[in-house]
């Protein structure tokens, strides 16, 4: 058997999902042409111990990234949603940072797992995505407040990329941070009142947090997210609307967070072969 067979087989059975007697698919499992017994263990029962690890640490990844998600639903309904998920979309990456990035994907299309309050777990799915991306992604070098005295149109300006933007129907965001979370109490959808709002996720000396905006706040900081002359962000965001009477300080609250920083150039394109 050669080595690229071999490690697609045992990935493969590491990886399958656990029964409910907690066991490997036995007719599927092929131990015994790759591992050897030894005096204890049959081949079956060394791989097992591979396939229990890797299943019990990627869902506990899961638990550990989605707390809110596991109090909306409860434990048994976020494990049986957690095994559902991993089977459908196994981890492909050398890093569980992205364990959970397909799963409001998932989620949409397998809605049955979703509970009672299918857009209330939604929401939070998002918000807590959001809060990996947050804590894990790059962070550019800033534009401080100073750098913004003059507020010049055709300043190059972006977004940092760990500043994450949501559009919400629930206030999740108060729910992620709230008692509930730390108690690990139940929440339902009676308990959050279904009105829609603007969060940016956005990382602070290795901490992550959640801040409300404004409409207007939130539809310029999209725009700042694909960068360009200030001038342009502004039209993108504004739609020939009147220019806010908070802007600039907007403008000077976000770069006091260290949220903005200059555009990068856009990359040259090769030039085509002939």
């Amino acid at each position: 058997m050669k080595l690229a067979e071999l490690q697609r087989l045992m990935a493969a059975d590491v990886m399958r999902p656990l029964t409910t007697a907690d066991d490997l698919i036995s007719p599927q499992n092929q131990a015994s042409l790759y591992v050897k017994p030894n005096d204890t263990l049959t081949s079956a029962e060394r791989l097992q111990i591979y396939n229990r690890g890797y299943w019990y640490r990627v869902l506990d990844s899961l638990r550990e990234d989605f707390p809110g998600l596991r109090v909306l639903l409860g434990e048994t309904a976020f494990t049986n949603l957690s095994e559902a998920y991993l089977a459908d979309c196994p981890s492909t990456s050398f890093t569980l940072v992205n364990l959970g990035s397909k799963l409001e994907d998932w989620l949409r299309l397998n809605p049955q797992w979703a509970g009672r309050h299918a857009d209330l777990t939604l929401d939070m799915v998002r918000l807590e995505w959001a809060h990996i991306e947050a804590f894990d992604r790059a962070a550019l070098k800033e534009i401080g407040p100073e750098d913004l005295a003059e507020f010049s149109s055709t300043l190059k300006i972006q977004l940092q990329p760990h500043v994450r933007l949501l559009d919400l129907q629930y206030p999740v965001d108060e729910l992620r941070t709230g008692a509930e979370i730390r108690a690990g109490a139940r929440a339902t959808g009676r308990r959050l009142t279904k009105a829609p709002l603007f969060v940016a996720v956005h990382r602070n000396d290795g901490y992550v947090y959640y801040r409300r905006l404004e409409p207007a706040e939130f539809n310029i900081l999209q725009s700042l997210q694909r960068g360009g002359r200030l001038s342009t962000v502004l039209t993108r965001a504004l739609h020939n609307q009147p220019v806010p009477a908070d802007l600039q300080q907007w403008f000077a609250a976000w770069a006091q967070l260290g949220w903005l920083c200059h555009a990068k150039p856009p990359r040259k394109r090769r030039p085509a072969e002939p």
